[in-house]
C-alpha cells in the first residue's frame, strides 16, 4: 500500500474521477460529481467536456462551483445556451456520454431517490428533488453514481424512485465500487484499500452479492491528492 494517507471521501472522489475518459462529454451534478469531474479534467482527462444543467457547455471552472448557477461556470464555458436547449438538443439527442449523479438513496437495482425519505405524503425528510436527474439517468450513454455508503443510503427499495437505474454502469462509494450484474442488481466489484467485504455488507440494506473477481482500488497518487485538495481549498473563492 502507498505511504500516502487519504480520507474515505478523497479516495471515493478520486476513484470516481478515474471513471472518466479523455474527451468524454459529461453531464455533471453539483457536489461530489462536480469535484470528481474537475479532478479528472486536471489529471488524466484534459479534454473532458463538462456540461452543467444551467446551460454551460465546456465549462472549465478554476474553482469548484457552489451551484449550477455559479458564475464561474458561465465565465469559463465554451458556450452558454438555454436550459431547454441543453436537454432537447444535447442530452435527449444522445450527445452526452456520461451522466454523473449523486443520490440520497440507491437500491439494489440502481434506482435513485433524491425526492423524499419516508412516505411521499408524509415524508420524514423532504429532499431537494429531481432537477434534471431523471432525464440525465434516462438519456446519457452511461450513468455513474457517487454516494457515501451506509444501510440508510443503500436500501432494498428506494422510498421514492426519482431516477431509473437502467443506465447506471458504476456506483462509487467511500467503501468501494459496485456494478450491475446481468440481472441488473448491484454487485460489489472492488473495495478501497483497508476496507473488507464485511464492512461493505454491513453498510448495505440488502444481501449484497460479491464478485468472484473482487478487486482493490489502486491507491491515490500524489498528483491526484494534490489536485483534489487544491480544488477543495479554493471552493467558492473569487479568482
Amino acid at each position: 500500500m502507498s505511504s500516502l494517507s487519504w480520507t474515505p471521501n478523497e479516495i471515493m472522489t478520486i476513484a470516481a474521477a478515474r471513471q472518466l475518459a479523455d474527451a468524454d462529454v459529461c453531464f455533471v451534478g453539483i457536489g461530489l460529481p462536480s469535484t470528481a469531474a474537475n479532478v479528472a479534467r486536471r489529471t488524466h482527462a484534459p479534454n473532458l467536456v463538462l456540461i452543467y444543467e444551467s446551460g454551460t457547455i465546456g465549462a472549465k471552472p478554476r474553482t469548484l462551483p457552489l451551484s449550477i448557477g455559479d458564475g464561474e461556470l458561465a465565465t469559463t464555458a465554451d458556450a452558454v445556451v438555454s436550459v431547454p436547449e441543453i436537454f432537447n438538443y444535447w442530452l435527449q439527442a444522445g450527445r452526452v456520454d456520461v451522466g454523473f449523479l449523486g443520490a440520497a438513496e440507491i437500491d439494489r437495482g440502481g434506482d435513485i431517490n433524491t425526492t423524499v425519505i419516508g412516505p411521499y405524503d408524509h415524508p420524514q425528510v423532504r429532499l431537494p428533488g429531481a432537477g434534471g436527474a431523471p432525464e440525465i439517468a434516462a438519456s446519457c450513454g452511461r450513468v455513474i453514481v457517487v454516494i457515501r455508503q451506509s444501510a440508510r443510503t443503500f436500501v432494498d427499495r428506494v422510498a421514492f424512485r426519482t431516477s431509473l437505474g437502467e443506465r447506471v454502469s458504476t456506483v462509487i462509494t467511500d467503501l468501494g465500487e459496485l456494478r450491475p450484474n446481468p440481472a441488473g442488481e448491484l454487485l460489489l466489484t472492488r473495495v478501497h484499500p483497508g476496507v473488507d467485504v464485511a464492512t461493505v455488507r454491513a453498510a448495505t440494506g440488502w444481501g449484497l452479492t460479491v464478485s468472484d473477481a473482487l478487486d482493490e482500488t489502486a491507491p491515490p497518487t500524489t498528483e491526484e491528492l494534490e489536485v483534489l485538495r487544491k480544488l477543495e481549498l479554493t471552493q467558492g473563492q473569487v479568482v
